[in-house]
């Protein structure tokens, strides 16, 4: 049902997003979508460039009459984020998204969809494409590895752009200005274990859990959705201290900024208590059920036999482990004062892996307040370091600062109201967003970020509202009518 999608209005809009499914661009894999990227701005005839850092930019005229205008950058970025249902057995390094309509809604079958921030890349494509829209003069920028660092952005250097007014394509609420997001860093924590060998008299078995929503760590942390890795090492700290319990190996999560949806164990048990730990098992399933009914209707936690593993995490090791995933604050810390609503601090325990006598914990910090966003991974620093674990601090982002008296942002206003009836809100987000390194870069930019409605990114279950999609592109052509002239 893929191609389904091209015949949905606006039709130029969507046809560029079919493209894009059909282009493999995981982050950290970006080779073949920069190369589509550099191809398209080719074969339209328009300045086309990359940088060091895997950012291309297209350059296209104003039409005719709007020579005068303020020269505007659409932005968005390339990469998306991979993630799958387990039991898909999509390749994202090689495979197109598999996407269909479903109602007023686009999803995908069992994986991300990439409508953030494909969305946005398929507006300015449409927009570059065009050849009857009136628009001033515009510099499409596709910045690389957004979702895992942001090092495209981090890469902008100065006066390669052009533009005084970046219109940023990547947030997702339809009707509202983003005028301010959350700054983030990255705390990576490493722990260093002997594999000892498997004791007599024990059984093997996988422990499981499943079903959770996930979801973006910066939109959804708020929401109190589960988080696999906290729910599994709570049954894991229990059935290890009541019942003997050894860990095998471990797998929760897999990126820093989506809220983990899966975790998975193998453990041993005495065989003396085996019974015991399966009646805690299905104990902990129903009290995880029972304590996220409303958020996490889907969670399954099951426990099963399996082969023996070649060996276990040594048990200091283990226990240090366990009580520093069961110590870690996750989720938010503080909401904003200033912003209503709005999430000020949070913690996402994002992946906790167990490979070849090393274990990797990552956490992603977000705070629009500096000194908070330090604080916590202080926080975070101390509980681990209690447990002998290396941590370090990497990727730090600046947030984005609100500017009141934003030009760019009284015109969206009113364009906004003129062409829907409404005044349209205007917020930050918690939610990283390119603006603030780029606009360390060029200062003198005015920005703002807008986009369609889009639920669920960052996990399988993401999905683009089709009437917000149109009513986005509509309200993108008529503020480049009407942006100034210089």
């Amino acid at each position: 049902m893929s191609k389904d999608i091209q015949k949905l209005e606006p039709q130029l809009l969507w046809e560029c997003f079919y493209q894009l499914t059909q282009v493999p661009r995981p982050s950290k894999k970006e080779e073949k979508i920069r190369s589509f990227m550099m191809n398209f701005g080719e074969k339209l005839g328009l300045e086309t460039e990359k940088d060091k850092a895997g950012n291309i930019l297209i350059r296209k005229p104003a039409t005719p009459g709007m020579e005068n205008r303020k020269t505007v950058v659409l932005q968005g970025h390339l990469d998306m984020v991979p993630q799958a249902n387990s039991s898909s057995v999509h390749d994202f390094e090689n495979d197109p998204i598999d996407v269909y309509i479903d109602g007023e809604w686009v999803k995908a079958n069992g994986t991300t969809l990439g409508a953030d921030n494909g969305i946005g890349v398929a507006a300015a494509m449409a927009l570059l494409a065009s050849t009857d829209l009136e628009h001033g003069p515009v510099e499409a920028l596709f910045t690389a590895d957004e979702e895992t660092g942001m090092t495209g952005a981090f890469g902008i250097r100065t006066g390669w752009l052009k533009g005084g007014i970046l219109l940023n394509l990547d947030s997702e609420e339809e009707g509202e200005l983003c005028v301010g997001c959350a700054g983030g860093i990255d705390v990576n924590i490493n722990f260093t274990y002997t594999e000892v060998n498997v004791p007599e008299g024990v059984k093997a078995f996988y422990v499981a859990l499943t079903g959770l929503k996930g979801g973006h760590s910066g939109i959804d942390i708020h929401k109190g959705k589960g988080n696999a890795n906290k729910l599994m090492f709570r049954f894991l700290k229990k059935a290890v201290r009541s019942f003997g319990l050894r860990l095998a190996s471990i797998e929760g999560g897999n990126l820093r900024n989506a809220i983990p949806r899966e975790a998975f164990a193998t453990v041993v048990v005495p065989e003396a208590n085996v019974e015991d730990v399966k009646e805690l098992a299905q104990k902990y399933e129903s009290v995880f059920k029972d304590e996220l009914s409303m958020v996490e209707p889907d969670i399954q936690f099951v426990m099963g036999e399996t082969e023996m593993p070649g060996s276990l995490i040594e048990e200091m090791v283990q226990d240090d482990l366990i009580n520093g995933i069961y110590g870690c604050p996750n989720g938010v810390i503080r909401m904003s004062d200033t912003m209503p609503g709005v999430t000020e601090t949070s913690n996402n325990l994002a992946s906790v892996h167990s490979e070849n006598g090393e274990i990797y914990v990552n956490c992603l910090v977000r705070s629009s307040v500096d000194s908070a966003k330090e604080d916590v991974c202080e926080q975070i620093e101390s509980v681990f370091r209690l447990a002998d674990a290396e941590v370090k601090l990497s990727g730090a982002y600046p947030g984005w600062k609100p500017n009141p008296e934003s030009e760019i942002l009284k015109l969206m206003k009113k364009v906004y109201n003129q062409n829907f009836g409404r005044v349209p809100e205007v917020k930050a987000i918690h939610a990283g967003l390119e603006c603030g390194l780029l606009g360390a870069v060029y200062p003198n930019w005015d920005m703002i970020s807008f986009g369609p409605t889009i639920r669920y990114p960052h996990s399988p279950d993401e999905q683009v509202e089709i009437a917000s999609v149109k009513k986005f592109w509509e309200f993108l052509l008529a503020v480049l009518k009407e942006i100034p002239e210089i």
